[in-house]
């Protein structure tokens, strides 16, 4: 059985850096693809640009997106994923530090499966991507997989 990949889409170093710590705490046996802008996220799930020759038929059984992205932000990213019939049904997770209310109804207005927002203490970061990676990774049952 191949590892699931997870999509981890950040344009903050120190956010991306801590995600990875916390999926290797987790013993995490996913591969995880890092996309540091919308258009890079985009361009790996649609096999363009950087991306172009990838199989495009290997997709991510979990994207963790960041809303306040570079180039093309994260809700603009979620409305496209959730417009393809190929990327429509992976679940996302909004993992964000925005406390705005109008980021989470957008969010989920977008099709977002969950919003989450990053605890800034390390052991809490952890403790919250070990139960996302538990819930989205184990538990979930993914249309994708049958």
């Amino acid at each position: 059985m191949r590892d699931k990949v997870i999509l981890l889409v950040e344009d903050n170093a120190d956010d991306e850096l801590l995600t990875l710590r916390a999926l290797k705490k987790n013993n995490a046996t996913s591969e995880v693809v890092v996309a540091h802008d919308g258009v890079e996220a985009l361009d790996y799930l649609f096999a363009a640009g950087t991306y172009k020759g990838r199989d495009a038929a290997i997709m991510p059984h979990l994207i963790l997106l960041d809303l306040k992205l570079p180039k093309v932000d994260g809700l603009e990213v979620l409305r496209r994923l959730r417009s393809d019939e190929r990327t429509k049904l992976i679940p996302v997770v909004v993992l964000t530090s925005s406390r705005e209310e109008q980021d989470m109804l957008d969010s989920y207005g977008f099709g977002a499966n969950s919003y989450v927002r990053k605890p800034v203490n390390f052991e809490q970061f952890t403790r919250t991507i070990e139960q996302l990676k538990l819930y989205w990774l184990v538990l979930n049952e993914n249309p994708l997989e049958k």
